[in-house]
């Protein structure tokens, strides 16, 4: 009789033992991991699943819990899962910001919570932050994050726009007026209101900036004393000036230290872009926390030169240096423009300035652009100028850590097919299809039988 020799089978069952014990410890650990770190990648085109770095960076910014309640029932007449809904778009703003809360009341079983809040949408959003409050009731990143940014704005933000001398107007609808950029600072928490030192006395006290767009009319000697007693107390400015007459205010250029060069920066390279040569082009800034990780090209139409006079009175930065092959033109603009080296100056040409000084513990802001048209309705959507112009009026109000966000373009995913394509489709799927399966059915039948 010959031995068993069980030692082989015992080696196996503990080899097969061992790995199945290392199997379950790793499904096991996977599992732990997966219940305490959820990883997402989002493949779609342009990411359009994820949250802009824009809304990310602005989250980490906010200091302080964020409080959503969301008013829905658990079924739409239009969208049915409204909350499902509702919850995908807001877990990407969880995930960016741990402290930040999202709370579903369903309106139809508890109809005085959602009267007591004055919410009248099924789907609205009441957002909370340190004891503000704002209603949303559309599910869109640039909405929701803006309503976020007019919530962590410090303060009552007031920009006043000089009026009274044929200013362009924050709230104007011809092409010339800046009526969309105020459109786009109000919903950013700004409040717009004008001033005209005609009938005002001064100032006023909570006024966190100045905007001077371009008057068409000379100001009156009592009315530059104000804006110069305005500044001399340390008020901010945003001065918007036009290739045109200063109309009264050169004393405010000396008060600054500027010198404005007459004539028009031309640009070849705008021209190269199909672009009027009057366009100067913005590509290259100063380091200056408006201009901080601002990759983009910016478009100043008919914009003027900008220099600042070295002082020991103002900290002055050049914001934007345009027409790097081009010059100021200071002869006819005409089809027949030509540099002329005895009257014009050649290129790079500084077109913006950013000036600031400390009085009495605080930071005084004043930024100079030598083109207000570059705001204006009409030029506004060209380039990146309105990231430009928020960063700008974020600076001068001391929200410089508060970004602009801009949507995001969504790469179109649809597909659009001509009809004799979709009929091509039908066919083979409704006729060329089935007549093949039928076919080899019957082949295979017939082959079959024979054997």
């Amino acid at each position: 009789m010959i031995p068993v020799n069980h030692k082989p089978q015992m080696h196996r069952l503990v080899r097969n033992g061992m790995f199945v014990a290392l199997l379950i410890s790793i499904v096991g650990l996977l599992g732990y991991l997966a219940w305490d770190n959820r990883v997402q990648w989002d493949v779609s085109q342009n990411e359009r699943h994820s949250l802009s770095q824009a809304s990310v960076a602005l989250l980490k910014k906010i200091d302080g819990p964020v409080d959503i309640t969301v008013y829905a029932t658990a079924q739409d007449a239009e969208l049915g899962d409204i909350r499902k809904i509702i919850s995908g778009f807001l877990s990407r703003y969880e995930r960016a910001k741990a402290d930040l809360t999202v709370t579903f009341v369903d309106p139809a079983r508890q109809p005085e919570l959602a009267r007591d809040a004055g919410v009248h949408v099924n789907g609205e959003m009441v957002v909370a932050f340190k004891g503000r409050r704002e209603h949303l009731t559309i599910f869109d990143e640039q909405a929701l994050t803006s309503l976020l940014m007019r919530l962590a704005r410090s303060g009552d933000k007031r920009v006043m726009t000089l009026a009274g001398h044929g200013e362009r107007k924050l709230d104007g609808a011809a092409g010339h007026d800046l009526g969309e950029f105020g459109k786009q600072l109000t919903a950013k928490g700004f409040k717009i209101a004008t001033l005209n030192l005609a009938v005002d006395h001064d100032v006023p006290a909570n006024a966190s900036a100045l905007v001077i767009a371009s008057p068409q009319t000379d100001l009156p000697e009592g009315e530059v004393d104000k804006l110069l007693a305005y500044i001399a107390r340390g008020g901010n400015l945003l001065w918007l000036i036009d290739q045109e007459s200063l109309r009264g205010l050169q004393p405010l250029a000396e008060k600054l230290e500027l010198t404005l060069t007459p004539g028009v920066v031309v640009d070849p390279q705008a021209q190269q872009l199909k672009l009027p040569i009057t366009f100067a082009l913005g590509a290259n800034y100063g380091q200056h926390p408006v201009t901080d990780n601002f990759d983009y090209i910016t478009m100043f139409p008919f914009a003027r030169q900008i220099t600042i006079n070295e002082n020991e009175a103002w900290r002055s930065i050049s914001l934007v240096e345009a027409a790097q092959d081009g010059w100021v033109e200071t002869g006819k603009l005409d089809s027949a423009i030509a540099f002329d080296q005895m009257y014009d100056v050649s290129g790079p040409v500084s077109i913006a300035a950013a000036l600031s000084r400390t009085l009495q513990d605080r930071e005084q802001r004043i930024a100079i652009i030598g083109s207000a048209n570059f705001l204006a309705n009409t030029y506004l959507g060209n380039g990146n100028n309105l990231d430009f112009g928020i960063n700008l009026v974020n600076w001068l109000t001391g929200d410089e850590n508060l970004i602009a966000i801009q949507p995001r373009a969504t790469v179109d995913s649809s597909l659009i097919l001509s009809e004799s394509t979709l009929i091509m489709i039908a066919g083979g799927f409704l006729i060329v299809l089935p007549l093949v399966f039928l076919a080899s059915g019957a082949t295979i039948w017939w082959r079959r039988r024979r054997r």
